[in-house]
């Protein structure tokens, strides 16, 4: 069963773009049901600035955001996680830590808008259309009837999410 706030921890390689997006989307929808993080195997850093900048345009505060390591969240004194989702194709195929409790968990694959090469607007256009694809797969995962935010079935609900339309 879970508790009345749901922790999902969101992963990626650099978590200065994609996770850090999806940590602040769910955040800002899940509406106290949902407590998002996000954290990176090699983390950059850094956020990168077109996504707080992304954030912002959207409305959906972007304070106190930092690049971390995912090894913050196995420690014995992390929070309790819920769901993990990888958010890009990367941390998708590396071996991931073994997480205390065994959570549910999913792979949200989106291409990264870092990588995009031109203008800043190319590169805006890239990290805010991230941003629009995350929060329809947040907003699916946000409307989930408590009943399917049980283990099992919550893992088949994000998996079905992350699979393309």
């Amino acid at each position: 069963m879970f508790c009345p706030t749901s922790n999902v921890l969101f992963l990626c390689t650099g978590n200065s773009a994609r996770s850090v997006l999806a940590e602040c989307a769910l955040n800002h929808f899940g509406a106290g049901r949902f407590r998002a993080y996000s954290a990176g195997s090699q983390p950059t850093g850094r956020v990168n600035p077109f996504a707080i900048e992304a954030l912002q345009k959207a409305g959906i505060p972007a304070q106190g955001l930092r690049s971390k390591s995912w090894d913050e969240f196995a420690q014995a004194d992390a929070p309790h996680m819920h769901l993990i989702i990888t958010v890009c194709d990367n941390a998708a195929g590396e071996v991931c830590p073994v997480w205390p409790g065994h959570p549910a968990n999913a792979h949200w694959g989106h291409p990264d808008p870092a990588a995009v090469e031109g203008s800043d607007d190319d590169k805006r256009r890239a990290f805010e259309q991230t941003l629009i694809n995350l929060t329809r797969q947040i907003q699916l995962l946000v409307n989930l009837p408590p009943e399917k935010l049980e283990r099992l079935s919550l893992e088949a609900e994000a998996k079905c999410i992350g699979q393309p339309s």
